[in-house]
């Protein structure tokens, strides 16, 4: 995708989302592989296993289809934009002959 290559700005909402999921993957591995729990400072319990459980089985997944539907989209878009290039340079390759 090219949040990858490019990084986001602010208001690319597709880059945020990207940067959640990275941020949720890294709070996972970070504190529920060792078995922390997720601290919820606007409440006063915080995410333990099964919620970190929801969090993997059904948040992460569900932003990684998102994910993969917008690259899925871009590449569309990329493919179009590339075959009116070349639709436009045989064009002009034509019109030199």
């Amino acid at each position: 995708m090219a949040t990858h290559v490019l990084g986001y700005g602010p208001e690319d909402p597709v880059g945020l989302v990207e940067s959640c999921y990275r941020a949720v993957e890294w709070i996972l591995a970070t504190h529920a592989a060792k078995g922390v729990l997720i601290p919820r400072p606007w409440i006063d319990h915080p995410y333990g296993e099964e919620e970190i459980t929801l969090l993997e089985e059904e948040l992460l997944p569900a932003m990684a289809g998102f994910l993969a539907r917008v690259e899925a989209i871009d590449q569309a878009i990329e493919a179009d934009q590339e075959a009116e290039v070349a639709a436009h340079q045989a064009a002009a390759a034509a019109g030199l002959r």
